[in-house]
């Protein structure tokens, strides 16, 4: 997982849902991207280990405005936000949990 994007924020508006009170783990999926399955399962079981981590999901394809604005150029991309929706890491492919959990640090 590579550093944020400069301080950008999401905020819930923006994103559709409440972010997670610690951190959220956003993945930006597509409907038939096998890697997004299995992304989507590990970070969920993240989310349900750490308390105050939340998962969201957004498909890719109905949401290209936000998408191309984030640079989001594949899926699965997974953004680690802080407690106040700034991007604090970024990756693209399926994450390791490791990966993911050692992300987390740097949000929380």
């Amino acid at each position: 997982m590579r550093d944020g994007d400069g301080g950008r924020r999401l905020d819930a508006a923006e994103l559709g849902a409440e972010l997670g009170k610690r951190a959220t783990l956003l993945q930006f999926s597509s409907a038939f991207c096998q890697p997004c399955r299995a992304t989507r399962r590990t970070l969920s079981e993240v989310a349900a280990m750490v308390d105050g981590v939340a998962h969201l999901e957004i498909d890719a394809e109905s949401r290209l405005e936000l998408v191309r604005d984030l640079g989001i150029a594949r899926t699965p991309t997974v953004l680690v936000l802080d407690a106040a929706g700034r991007i604090v890491r970024r990756a693209s492919g399926q994450p390791r949990r490791a990966d993911v959990i050692a992300a987390l640090g740097d949000a929380v």
